[in-house]
């Protein structure tokens, strides 16, 4: 199937009615991620390193202690962050950040304990790196995704100058990898037993992914940044090839294609939909509430940063088969996506003075 094929497939006019967005928390300096706690509070990664509590009437804590030093600049910083499956008995976070070291940067995932109070993190442990460290501000990749069996899966962006990079295993540039609670490889991770290859990685041939989410089915669903074009849905598969930068429907920036210029090779898996021009998504949320409806239910959710509005996706197996552009007439970068315990849908805008925004479905009481 030739993502071509879906790039403008039934697109549905605007349908923002259906909700409406109201502010739950705002004065949020380029917030990355939110993830739910308990008693209606969330915790939200600010990109220049802080990690907050928002309380339920919208007050937001000072920086919780205890987060790595960071660094920020460019596309790096704080940024991912989800609670543990066993939150409410272990207190665990999981979260990625742009590691600085002497010879560069890279992205990190650590773990730790959010303290009683609320005031810090406890025992912080880096629990993977990625290798090899490089001095870029672009592409880090840094979605978390938790499997049923407690594993994490961490999207790790190419680095932008080191694109080759991701066709080849001896590095996790432009890779998905898979790691278990303590930082070891997976048991299945299909090149553990490769001579040369780095047994942390799941899939290779990624340029940028910054949305992941988990389908009922236990199946892996990310997206990725295309260059100028050629924005991804895929489903990562282990030990395979998603093309970049062999294939690719984007181009260079201002023109001109890249490498071979070619959109299909043998081997390489095809997107299950792509977007051109790019819509610059970020944050992914599949929809299992009943709250929105059945249009609802079952959707993908996908932020744009460029555009500015909220990607609904509907999903036949394991296509993309239509697309409906919601709130188009926000006006703010959407960076993440989420769906609350509660049943609402809650995103995160891109601002240095940025808002936490709970969708309340049209004709819902506050």
């Amino acid at each position: 199937m030739g993502g071509a094929l879906f790039s403008h497939l039934a697109l549905a006019q605007p349908a923002s009615a259906s909700v409406t967005p109201e502010v739950v928390a705002k004065g949020l300096q380029n917030a990355w991620a939110v993830a739910f706690i308990d008693d209606g509070r969330m915790l939200v990664t600010e990109r220049p390193g802080r990690m907050r509590v928002v309380h339920p009437d919208g007050r937001l804590s000072e920086p919780l202690a205890g987060v790595p030093a960071v660094e920020a600049g460019g596309q790096g910083g704080l940024l991912d962050v989800i609670t543990d499956r066993e939150f409410a008995s272990n207190r665990r976070v999981h979260f990625c950040y742009a590691e600085p070291g002497a010879s560069g940067n890279s992205t990190a995932l650590a773990t730790g304990r959010l303290a009683n109070d609320l005031s810090g993190l406890e025992d912080v442990k880096v629990i993977f790196s990625q290798k090899p460290k490089v001095s870029s501000r672009l592409h880090f990749g840094c979605r978390i995704v938790q499997a049923p069996d407690n594993s994490l899966f961490l999207t790790l962006g190419d680095r932008y100058q080191r694109m080759q990079d991701a066709q080849t295993l001896d590095n996790h540039h432009g890779k998905v990898v898979r790691v278990m609670p303590d930082g070891s490889p997976h048991p299945a991770n299909p090149f553990l037993n490769r001579a040369g290859a780095l047994p942390e990685i799941w899939s290779i041939g990624h340029r940028n992914l910054q949305g992941a989410a988990l389908g009922p089915d236990g199946q892996l669903w990310t997206h990725e940044h295309g260059p100028q074009g050629g924005d991804e849905v895929n489903r990562p598969e282990a030990g395979k090839n998603y093309g970049w930068p062999v294939i690719t429907y984007g181009e260079n920036y201002g023109g001109g294609a890249i490498g071979d210029g070619i959109t299909e090779k043998a081997g390489l898996e095809q997107p299950l939909y792509q977007w051109t021009p790019s819509m610059a998504p970020s944050g992914m949320a599949l929809v299992t509430t009943d709250r929105y409806g059945p249009d609802w239910k079952g959707r993908l959710l996908v932020g744009s940063l460029k555009f500015r509005y909220l990607a609904r996706l509907q999903v036949d197996g394991a296509k993309v088969v239509k697309e409906d552009k919601l709130l188009t007439n926000l006006g703010q970068r959407v960076r993440d996506v989420r769906e609350g315990p509660d049943g609402f849908i809650y995103l995160l805008t891109d601002a240095r003075d940025g808002e936490l925004l709970r969708l309340r479905p049209a004709g819902a009481g506050s």
